[in-house]
C-alpha cells in the first residue's frame, strides 16, 4: 500500500486462493463467531484480525479472492464508485459461467436469489485501496457455519458449484478475472 502511494509500484491486482481462514473485519459489532477459537484451530482454520471494512468472513481453497491495490484518485473514483466497480467485475465474472447475480442495497457483495455468493471488504488509506472481493466458486461452504457472514443474521452462502451443479475451472476464471480488472481499471497489472 505504501509503495503504491509513493508510486514505486503501478496499480496492481492480486488474485489468490487462501488456506482455510476466518477473518475479523474492522467493525467489531459485525464480527460474530459461532465456533470457539479452539474448535477452529482443531479444524485447521486460522483466525485473523484484518483492517478491512465489514465483519467476519471466511476464505478457503476454491474461492477466488482478488485484492486491488489501486490509487483511486488516478482512476477518478470515489470509494462508493470503487465498491460498485468491484461488484460489476464480480457480476461479469459470474455471468461468464452462466450465473445472474445481483446487488442488494446496503449489503455490499453479490447475491443470487437471496443467497450470498461474493463478499466485499475494503480498506482505503490516503486514496490507495487494500483488500477486495471474495467469490465462492468450488469451495467447501461448511466453513461459513462457524460464523455469521458479514455480521448479517440468516445469510445463506452459495457458490458457483452449488448454483450450476458443476465444478468451474479456476485457472480460466482467474484469467478472465484479470481481464475484467484490466478493462475496469485501465492500466492495472493483474
Amino acid at each position: 500500500m505504501q509503495r503504491r502511494h509513493e508510486d514505486r509500484v503501478p496499480d496492481t491486482v492480486l488474485i489468490v486462493e487462501h488456506p482455510p481462514v476466518i477473518t475479523l473485519g474492522a467493525r467489531a459489532t459485525e464480527n460474530r463467531l459461532l465456533a470457539e477459537p479452539g474448535e477452529l484451530e482443531h479444524r485447521g482454520i486460522a483466525l485473523v484480525q484484518v483492517r478491512r471494512g465489514g465483519g467476519t468472513t471466511a476464505h478457503n481453497p476454491g474461492q477466488i479472492v482478488f485484492y486491488p491495490i489501486l490509487k483511486l484518485k488516478g482512476l477518478r473514483l470515489g470509494v462508493n464508485e470503487y465498491i460498485r466497480s468491484l461488484e460489476s467485475i464480480g457480476l461479469a465474472l459470474l455471468q461468464s459461467v452462466g450465473l445472474s447475480a445481483e446487488r442488494r442495497k446496503g449489503y455490499p457483495g453479490l447475491w443470487i436469489e437471496g443467497r450470498k455468493i461474493a463478499s466485499i471488504g475494503v480498506q482505503v488509506k490516503r486514496w490507495v485501496t487494500m483488500h477486495g472481493m471474495a467469490i465462492n466458486v468450488n469451495n467447501d461452504l461448511s466453513i461459513f457455519q462457524a460464523i455469521v457472514p458479514c455480521g448479517i443474521d440468516g445469510v445463506r452462502m452459495t457458490s458457483v458449484q452449488n448454483e450450476t451443479g458443476r465444478s468451474a475451472g479456476l485457472p480460466a476464471l482467474k484469467q478472465r478475472l484479470g481481464e475484467l480488472c484490466v478493462n475496469a481499471w485501465a492500466g492495472v497489472r493483474p
